[in-house]
């Protein structure tokens, strides 16, 4: 079994009861709330923070970074399965004896190590019980500010402020690459909510795209325990459960399955990568009232000048930070060294092609004709 693919067995089979039965523990995450009703009477979600984006592109050393913040409540791994009735489960977890856990890499080899205490983006789960259609690229995926779902609204409320009760904090941090569709719906809820989306250089990006899908397949391979947990966690980017995120019509969405199926990876994923990032600069250009909510971060400026690129996004959050708490996280930052791109001139020219525009919409220069000159050399 690949390393970091590994399912306890209590987890896969109380993973599974809780997918299987999601109105149940709606229920009870809404009696849950009910009988901490005194606990939550101050508890106030003000000024949430998205972390947000194409998987790849710095969402986890964002979410790290943010988490180490005094103020900040997040997601952990130890959340899950439990996700509907935080509180409760967290109470109780604090009673349990617990060992001294070493900090081990995590699944996507990428150098980060993770304990149970370690942030996690673990919201999908909840977005899935209320809009079980969200991952069938058979119909949208884009909630915008005229989504309307009242049960999920409170449910999703409450949720977050058990979170910040039981962690004892004052501001709500979560990654969800698939919330990058949901921004307008989000700031419906939380008018005051801030959204930190990192891009990254098509190039890079796409070659780790590619080396993640590798390693999950491997993951899974022989492993049904894995692909079932990424299914319940909802992480469809990587491995045999693979889907793309549908925007408009579908018509794009169709082709990147097509192309996937047909073995052209870096046409696929370089088709993904421009019809992601189209749609973020559409976001920004249409919605102009959601601007100013929104902070781009571009990967390099965080790898290349990682104390002014983070104080930005702080300042953006509202999140106070000294000195120490800036140069610690600086310090932590750098260009991946695990890997390098590996493509061919032939694709290298398919990026550029594919991508040029969408990449121009964010400084990014990705230049067509030299690559094209480098394929037919």
């Amino acid at each position: 079994m690949t390393k970091g693919f590994d399912v306890a067995p209590w987890m896969d089979r109380l993973g599974g009861h809780i997918e299987r039965h999601p109105l149940r523990w709606i229920k009870l995450g809404g009696l849950e709330t009910h009988l901490v009703a005194s606990s939550l009477a101050d508890v106030r979600v003000e000024r949430p923070v998205y972390v947000t984006g194409l998987a790849r592109s710095g969402t986890t050393i964002l979410l790290e970074t943010l988490a180490r913040h005094p103020e900040v409540a997040t997601h952990r791994y130890r959340d899950f399965p439990m996700l509907f009735t935080p509180y409760a489960w967290n109470r109780w977890l604090e009673l349990v004896p617990r060992q001294q856990e070493a900090p081990a890499e995590r699944s996507h080899g990428d150098g980060i190590a993770v304990t149970s205490e370690s942030p996690e983006a673990f919201e999908e789960p909840l977005w899935m019980a209320f809009f079980p259609e969200l991952h069938d690229t058979a119909q949208s995926a884009v909630l915008d500010g005229a989504t309307h779902h009242p049960l999920f609204e409170r449910f999703y409320r409450d949720h977050v402020r058990k979170l910040l009760a039981v962690r004892g904090r004052r501001r709500y941090v979560a990654k969800g690459n698939y919330n990058v569709t949901r921004i307008g719906y989000l700031a419906k809820l939380f008018p005051d909510a801030r959204f930190v989306i990192p891009v990254r250089d098509p190039v890079w990006h796409i070659a780790s795209l590619m080396k993640q899908h590798r390693l999950f397949l491997d993951g899974q391979r022989d492993n049904p325990a894995a692909r079932r947990h990424l299914r319940r966690v909802g992480h469809f980017e990587f491995g045999e459960d693979r889907r793309p995120i549908r925007i408009g019509d579908g018509a794009t969405t169709a082709e990147i399955v097509a192309l996937w199926r047909a073995g052209e990876e870096v046409r696929g994923w370089a088709r993904y990568w421009a019809h992601v990032h189209h749609h973020i600069a559409d976001v920004m250009e249409r919605e102009w009232t959601l601007r100013p909510a929104i902070r781009i971060v571009r990967y390099e400026d965080l790898c290349a000048s990682p104390h002014a690129t983070l104080r930005a996004v702080l300042d953006h959050c509202a999140l106070p930070a000294r000195e120490p708490f800036l140069t610690d996280a600086a310090g932590r930052l750098h260009q991946p060294t695990y890997y390098r791109p590996r493509f061919s001139a032939e694709d290298l020219a398919i990026i550029a092609e594919e991508t040029a525009e969408a990449a121009s919409r964010f400084g990014y220069h990705v230049d067509r004709a030299q690559a094209l000159r480098q394929s037919a050399e």
